[in-house]
Formats: structure tokens, C-alpha cells, sequence
């Protein structure tokens, strides 16, 4: 299954970090946009070309130590169809270097669409007698809060392809519990509790060799003890941690994600890494290497890697 292919590619560079390539035009050196610029005129294509060099080098500097990479698409999306191309580049150049996957698009709905939501990032769609995989992703961030019926699909595909997905559970941004931390059930549990354990029930079919379901869980580190208290109830869910570094969450917060052995949760890291340029004076890809290996060794202490 597809986690146990994440696992081991960890278990490999001892790292269990995931950088999130959240290109903002902002936090691109404007080198790299002016010279597209000059070329092309200031248009949507000039960005998503500028993105392309800007990720091609930041994988090109980090895939020998981090296992894992992270497009959000969003930012990809706001350049139209040339930020389309450009997540694509981005996915086919980063497997090719042996990075896992995940593309943070947050998808969520029910039936067909969910169906072809989950094949366009995680499948295939036939035209005539040929078969395209759009994306290929290893793995796909879904929105569980539409209830099984919006995850089920995904889950299918995911079964179908080896494939994964991430669905939220415990958001790491601030306004989370509003919803999130309400008391549901009886005896009551946190809304997110519920939503954890019935993400491990639907997908129980699918345990791999490492004992972990196809359907993992997007859990913040801003979030320490609801880390811990997910990862003690959920033991077949692999999690996926945003909120280390830029959001305040450290090596010490998500301690807690790990399963005894160390294994089970990667976490990830976006701006802290990709724009640490804007606080060293080196090269873009240099200092998110030099970022990313701050991180690692955090992480490897806190660990005992």
C-alpha cells in the first residue's frame, strides 16, 4: 500500500518531514519571475514558469533528504491553466527524484464527483482505448466533514490504485475547535474524535503490512495533546502534521504523532523552508536545504533517530 511506500522511503533518509511547495509569488526570489518576465510579459504564464524553475531546484536540492513533498494547490490554481501544468510538472519531476506525493487540495463531496475528484489526482480517466493518470499523487488531502458518504469514494480509488489520502481530523489552525472540539456522541467525544475513528472504521479493509489503513489523518502540531490523544486512540491511522515551524509548532509538539516504534506521522513544514531565503544570505535552494536539515536533526533529537 501506498503508506508503506512512504514509510520506508522515511525509514531510508531517517526523516520524517514532508516540505510543502506552496509557491506564492512572494516567497519566490523576484530574479526568477523578472527574468520569465522579460521573456514572456507579465502574465500568468511568465508565474507559472518562474514556480516550475523555483520547485525543480528546490527538489532538486532537498530529494536526497526529505522523503516527501506537498503541493498545495491552491497556488498552482490561481495561475489558471498554466499553474495547472505547472503542479504537474511539479509532481512528475519530484517522483522521479523518488519523492512521495501529496497534493494538499482538501477535495471533498459526495458520488460522481467525488468519484472523479479522487481519479483526476489519485486515478486514471480512458480516452478512447488509452489511460492518462492527470496527476498521479501518491497520496490526496480530502475534507471529511461531509461525513462517510464524501469519503468512501476517495477511499475506493485510493484501494483501487494503491493510493492514499489524508482527511482532516484536527485542523491546525486557530479557529479549528469552533467546529472541531464540539462534544458529540454518547458517553460525548470531541467532534474530531468521532470523525478519526469513523475514518479508521471505513477504511479497515485496507491495514497494511505496517498496520496502517489507507485513509490517514491530517492532525495539527499547534495542537500537542489532541496530537497525542489521536495517535493513542487511532493506532491504524498514519498522520499527516502540518503546522511545524512558520505556525509555531516544534519538534517537541509533535512528539506525540509517533506510534512507539517512531513511525506512523510525517510532518510537515511549507514556508519555514521554502522561503527560509528571505532570512540567509544564500541561494534559494541552498538555504531551504540548510532549513530542512534543521529540521530533520530537531526531529531525529526529539525521536532518538
Amino acid at each position: 500500500m501506498s503508506f508503506v511506500t512512504l514509510q520506508e522511503r522515511i525509514n531510508t533518509l531517517q526523516n520524517p518531514t514532508v516540505v510543502g511547495l506552496d509557491p506564492d509569488l512572494q516567497h519566490i526570489p523576484p530574479q526568477i519571475l523578472e527574468k520569465h518576465i522579460a521573456e514572456l510579459g507579465e502574465n500568468l504564464d511568465a508565474a507559472a514558469r518562474a514556480v516550475i524553475e523555483f520547485n525543480m531546484n528546490l527538489i532538486e536540492a532537498l530529494h536526497d533528504i526529505v522523503p516527501a513533498v506537498k503541493p498545495q494547490a491552491a497556488y498552482y490554481e490561481i495561475l489558471g491553466a498554466h499553474g495547472i501544468q505547472a503542479l504537474k510538472l511539479t509532481c512528475d519531476y519530484a517522483r522521479s527524484k523518488g519523492m512521495y506525493v501529496i497534493i494538499d487540495a482538501k477535495r471533498g463531496d459526495i458520488g460522481s464527483v467525488a468519484e472523479t475528484y479522487s481519479e483526476a489526482y489519485l486515478g486514471t480517466i480512458k480516452v478512447g482505448s488509452a489511460e492518462y493518470a492527470p496527476f498521479n499523487a501518491d497520496a490526496l488531502t480530502v475534507n471529511t466533514y461531509l461525513g462517510s458518504d464524501g469519503i468512501k469514494p476517495f477511499i475506493d480509488t485510493a484501494k483501487k490504485h494503491d493510493k492514499a489520502i489524508f482527511a482532516l481530523v484536527k485542523t491546525s489552525n486557530p479557529s479549528s475547535g469552533e467546529i472541531q472540539d464540539k462534544m458529540v456522541n454518547k458517553p460525548p467525544i470531541h467532534l474530531y474524535q468521532a470523525v478519526g475513528e469513523m475514518l479508521e472504521d471505513i477504511s479497515d479493509d485496507t491495514i497494511d503490512k505496517n498496520g496502517y489503513t489507507c485513509a490517514g489523518a491530517v492532525v495539527g502540531a499547534t495542537y500537542p495533546e489532541e496530537l497525542s490523544r489521536l495517535r493513542k486512540k487511532l493506532k491504524h491511522t498514519f498522520f499527516l502534521v502540518p503546522g511545524y515551524g512558520a505556525q509555531g509548532g516544534t519538534a517537541e509538539n509533535v512528539k506525540g504523532a509517533f506510534d512507539e516504534n517512531g513511525n506512523g506521522a510525517i510532518i510537515n513544514s511549507s514556508r519555514g523552508i521554502i522561503a527560509a531565503w528571505k532570512k540567509e544570505n544564500a541561494h534559494y535552494a541552498d538555504a531551504a536545504r540548510k532549513e530542512a536539515l534543521s529540521m530533520r536533526d530537531e526531529l531525529r533529537k526529539v525521536l532518538d533517530l
